[in-house]
C-alpha cells in the first residue's frame, strides 16, 4: 500500500470556493489547514503560523519587496510560499510549514491526513469523569478560547451519555439554571465559562446560590500558568475573585491530585449545600495523564441528625399547653414534607409557608394558611397575630418573612448556626427535621382549652377568596389585574408543576394570589432577590427533570415581569435549541413596577423606570417557539391552556396595569 493509500482523504472546499491569488481556512476532521490557490496551482499547508499560531488561511497573498509573492500572517506579517509553505531568507523558519497532500477530484478538493489517532486521555478527562462518578449529570456553559481542552473532555462524556451539555449565551444564566436545579434537586450542576468576562459573569448566579444553600459546581478556564500575574489578555486573579462566593476554589496544577481536587469540589458543593470552583489554566486542561477517576465511595456518611430527647420533651410540653400553636416552615424543610402535614394534622394547627417554601404544603390542604410575609396572605398573618406557639421548621427569618419574635417559639433546623440566629428562641431544637415531627407527633396531647383553628382557617380563606375576585373589578383599560393571571394560572397548571419566579409586583403577585396544589414547587431568587432569575432558572428546572427520575414529565413554568425576562431574553433561543419544555408567562407593564411603587411609597418622584420594549410575543416567535399576546382578562385562560399544551419553549405576554398587584 503506497504512503497515499493510508491517509484519510477528506473533502474540504470546492475549487468555486477560492479565486485565484487567495487563501482560505479549511477543517479536515480537526485538523486547520490553510488552502491557497496559486498560480493555478492548490496547496494546503497548517494552518498555524509557528510565531503565535495566527491563522494563515486569514491572512492574504502579497508581493514582497524583492517581487515575489507570499502568504502573509494576518496577526504578525511572517511570510511563507504559497505553495511550499518555505519562509523566505535564513532564521528560525527555515524548516517552513507541514504541507498535505491534496487532490482534485469532479470540481471538489480533498486534503490527504493521517489516520485518527486513539485519543490521549488528559487531566481533564479524569477530573470530568470524576464530576460525573460523584452524580453531577448537566453542565451549562459557554466553550471559549481558555477552556477548549476541558470543553473536549466534556464533549467526550456528553458523547458517551454520561453528561448533558447546554450551550447558554450569557454565563449569568448559567449560574442561574444550575443555581435552581441546586435548589430544587439539592445536587449540583456545573456551569463552564472561559477566563476573565467570563467567568465574573458567573457571579450574580453564584451568590444567588450560596445565600440560598444551593450546591452548585463552576468550572472556569483561566490564562496559561506562563502569563499569570503580568496582565495577559483575560488574566485576571480568578482566587480572589471567587474566595467570597465559594466554599471551595482551587487552581488545577500540573502537579496536582486532579481526581482528589475534583472529589473535594463535588463533596464541598454536596455536604455543605454551597459554591464549589475549578481554575483550569489552559495548558494544563490537556495535559496528558494515566490516573484513574475518583468515586464518591468511601467519601460521604449518612446524614440523619436526630434531636436531643430533652429538647423534643421540652418541645412537647410547650405544643401541648398550647392553645393556639402554629407551624412556619421554610424551604429547609422540603424534604419532610410529609412528616410536617402528618405533624400538623395531629397537633391542629395551620401551617404557614415562607415564600420560599410556597407549595411546601399545598393550598388545598386544611391545614394550609398561605405564605407569610411581604408577598403573603392575609390568612397566614391573621394566624401569626393571633398565635401563642410558633413551631419554626427550617425557616431563616427574613425580614421579608415577618416571624414575630414576641411568640413563645420552638425552632428545629439541621444547621446549628441558625437556631437562634437572629435572637433568642425558648427552644432550640438541632437535628433533621423529619425526624423532630416524627419523635413529637406521638407524645400530642390536645389541649382541652386549645381553639378550633382548622374550622376558623377554613372561613379566613373564604374571605379572602371573595376579597380576591372582588378586587377583578378595580381593571379599568390599562391592564389585566395581576390576580386574573394567578388565577387562571393556579387553576390550569398541573398538580406537579414547578414554578421559577423573577422578582418585582409579578413576584408580590404570584406569592399572594396562586394557590398551590398537589405536589408543586417554587423556586425563586430568595435572599439575593436578584431580577433576571426566572427564566434561566426555568432552564435548570427543566434540566433537572432530564435528570432526576422523580421529576420527570413535570411541567416548568417560569414568570417574570418584562423587566426581569429582558436580563436574558436571549436565553429564550437556549430553550430553543434544546427543545425545553417551558411556559413563560410575562407580565409586561412597561416599567419596573416595584421599583414605581418603592418610589411613590418613600415620596420620591417617580424616574427611570419605564422601560421601552418590543412585543414580546413576536420576539418569541422569531425565536422559534411560541408566543402569545394577551390584553383581555377573558383571554387569559385560553391563551395559557394553548401555551401549556406546546411541547416546547412558550411565552404568554399579559399586558398588566402596573398598580393593580
Amino acid at each position: 500500500m503506497s504512503d497515499t493509500e493510508k491517509l484519510d482523504w477528506i473533502k474540504v472546499a470546492h475549487v468555486d470556493d477560492l479565486p485565484e491569488g487567495r487563501v482560505k481556512t479549511v477543517t479536515a476532521r480537526t485538523t486547520s489547514i490553510c488552502l491557497a490557490h496559486f498560480e493555478g496551482q492548490w496547496s494546503a499547508m497548517d494552518n498555524h503560523c509557528p510565531h503565535q499560531r495566527g491563522p494563515l488561511g486569514e491572512g492574504t497573498i502579497e508581493k514582497g519587496v524583492e517581487g515575489a509573492c507570499w502568504i502573509r500572517c494576518p496577526w504578525h506579517g511572517w511570510d511563507f510560499d504559497p505553495l511550499t509553505g518555505k519562509p523566505p531568507g535564513g532564521g528560525v523558519k527555515d524548516h517552513g510549514q507541514k504541507m498535505f497532500p491534496l487532490d482534485i477530484r469532479d470540481g471538489a478538493i480533498f486534503v490527504g491526513i493521517e489516520p485518527e489517532p486513539e485519543r490521549v486521555r488528559t487531566v481533564t478527562d479524569v477530573m470530568v469523569d470524576t464530576m460525573t462518578n460523584w452524580g453531577v449529570q448537566s453542565v451549562f456553559g459557554m466553550v471559549g478560547h481558555s477552556n477548549l481542552g476541558l470543553s473536549d473532555s466534556i464533549r467526550q462524556s456528553v458523547a458517551d451519555k454520561k453528561l448533558k451539555y447546554y450551550g447558554i449565551r450569557h454565563e449569568g444564566a448559567a449560574a442561574f439554571a444550575a443555581s435552581a436545579y441546586g435548589k430544587l434537586t439539592g445536587k449540583p450542576a456545573a456551569c463552564l465559562t472561559i477566563a476573565g468576562p467570563g467567568a465574573t459573569n458567573l457571579l450574580t448566579g453564584l451568590w444567588d446560590a450560596k445565600v440560598d444553600r444551593a450546591p452548585v459546581l463552576a468550572l472556569t478556564g483561566q490564562v496559561q500558568t506562563q502569563v499569570f500575574g503580568p496582565g495577559a489578555f483575560q488574566d485576571i486573579d480568578l482566587s480572589s475573585a471567587f474566595q467570597a462566593v465559594t466554599k471551595f476554589s482551587q487552581t488545577v496544577l500540573s502537579t496536582s491530585k486532579h481526581a482528589e481536587l475534583m472529589s473535594l469540589a463535588c463533596k464541598n458543593a454536596i455536604v455543605e449545600q454551597d459554591v464549589a470552583h475549578l481554575i483550569f489554566p489552559d495548558d494544563v486542561q490537556t495535559l496528558p495523564s494515566t490516573k484513574k477517576a475518583a468515586t464518591p465511595a468511601g467519601r460521604v456518611a449518612g446524614y440523619q441528625v436526630t434531636p436531643a430527647q430533652s429538647d423534643i420533651d421540652a418541645s412537647i410540653e410547650m405544643i401541648n399547653a398550647a392553645k393556639r400553636p402554629v407551624i412556619i416552615v421554610g424551604h429547609g424543610a422540603y424534604g419532610a414534607r410529609d412528616d410536617i402535614i402528618a405533624f400538623a394534622e395531629k397537633i391542629g394547627a395551620p401551617v404557614l409557608t415562607t415564600f420560599k417554601a410556597k407549595g411546601l404544603i399545598p393550598d388545598t390542604h386544611p391545614n394550609a394558611g398561605g405564605v407569610l410575609g411581604r408577598s403573603g396572605t392575609p390568612i397566614a398573618s391573621w394566624f401569626m397575630t393571633l398565635a401563642d406557639t410558633l413551631i419554626v421548621l427550617g425557616a431563616s427569618f427574613s425580614n421579608h418573612t415577618g416571624i414575630s419574635p414576641k411568640r413563645n417559639m420552638i425552632q428545629v433546623d439541621y444547621d446549628r448556626m441558625q437556631l437562634g440566629k437572629f435572637g433568642k428562641v425558648k427552644v432550640p431544637v438541632w437535628g433533621e427535621i423529619g425526624a423532630f415531627c416524627a419523635a413529637a407527633t406521638p407524645h400530642f396531647k390536645p389541649n382541652a382549652q386549645a381553639d378550633d383553628q382548622i374550622t376558623e382557617l377554613a372561613g379566613r380563606w373564604d374571605m379572602w377568596r371573595t376579597e380576591k375576585h372582588r378586587r377583578l373589578a378595580e381593571e379599568h383599560g390599562k391592564g389585566i389585574h395581576s390576580f386574573a393571571i394567578f388565577d387562571a394560572l393556579g387553576r390550569l397548571a398541573p398538580k406537579d408543576a414547578i414554578f421559577s419566579v423573577d422578582v418585582g409586583n409579578n413576584t408580590y403577585s404570584f406569592g399572594r394570589y396562586l394557590e398551590t396544589k398537589g405536589n408543586q414547587r417554587v423556586l425563586m431568587s430568595g435572599y439575593l432577590g436578584s431580577i433576571g432569575f426566572g427564566f434561566p432558572a426555568g432552564m435548570g428546572a427543566w434540566a433537572a427533570t432530564q435528570d432526576i427520575e422523580a421529576l420527570r414529565g413535570r411541567k416548568v413554568i417560569s414568570i417574570s415581569g418584562d423587566g426581569g425576562f429582558g436580563q436574558y431574553p436571549m436565553e429564550f433561543t437556549t430553550a430553543v435549541k434544546y427543545g425545553m419544555n417551558i411556559t413563560h408567562v410575562m407580565l409586561h407593564n412597561g416599567e419596573l413596577g416595584k421599583i414605581s411603587k418603592e418610589q411613590r411609597s418613600g415620596e420620591w418622584p417617580v424616574w427611570e423606570t419605564s422601560l421601552q420594549n418590543p412585543s414580546f410575543a413576536a420576539f418569541a416567535k422569531l425565536c422559534g417557539g411560541h408566543g402569545a399576546k394577551v390584553s383581555k382578562s377573558e383571554d387569559i385562560a385560553a391563551a395559557l391552556e394553548k401555551a401549556l399544551a406546546v411541547d416546547g419553549p412558550s411565552l404568554v405576554e399579559i399586558m398588566t396595569d402596573a398598580e393593580l398587584v
